[in-house]
């Protein structure tokens, strides 16, 4: 076993190639292919409770991530922001977003130009959403209300689901 295979036990036994990732002797080989929607099981999993990595493009081109809360409402996967932070700066240049979720070796990524939505109303009812998802206790949810985010110029960013690469599904 190479020093390279024993520092990264979790994928020991894949190889990756152009397409996709395949299991050692190319058996199991699933291509990457973009996708214009999601599957059913893909929309099960992005309904669960999971985090998002967000991905944004910083104005020197070096990529911005930022785990984040998000939701997926009909056809759109929302995330919503405070103003003022990177990854508004750099979706107010460039409205170029990534949203993946993972979990082991299954992920679903949407990438596509985000919408911004700067309404109060909105940004702060979907920010509701968002934490009712997470915390899922209305005393809890209340309260990041109270403390947090009702004194936060919000910002809403929505992706439509219209580019998918998905993995183990």
């Amino acid at each position: 076993m190479s020093r390279r295979d024993r520092a990264r036990p979790h994928i020991r036994g894949l190889r990756r190639d152009r397409a996709g990732i395949r299991a050692s002797g190319g058996a199991g080989y699933v291509p990457l292919v973009a996708r214009s929607e999601i599957t059913p099981a893909q929309r099960k999993f992005l309904d669960e409770k999971r985090f998002a990595v967000v991905g944004t493009k910083n104005p020197d081109g070096s990529p911005h991530l930022a785990v984040m809360w998000y939701l997926v409402d009909g056809d759109d996967i929302v995330v919503n922001s405070a103003e003022g932070r990177i990854k508004d700066r750099n979706l107010a240049d460039d409205p170029r977003m990534s949203v993946m979720v993972a979990d082991g070796y299954r992920f679903v990524r949407v990438d596509g130009r985000a919408t911004i939505d700067h309404d109060q109303t909105t940004a702060h009812g979907d920010i509701r959403r968002l934490a009712a998802r997470y915390y899922g206790d209305q005393e809890k949810v209340d309260e990041a209300m109270r403390k947090s985010f009702n004194s936060q110029h919000r910002i809403t960013y929505r992706l439509p689901i219209r580019r998918v690469y998905a993995q183990g599904f």
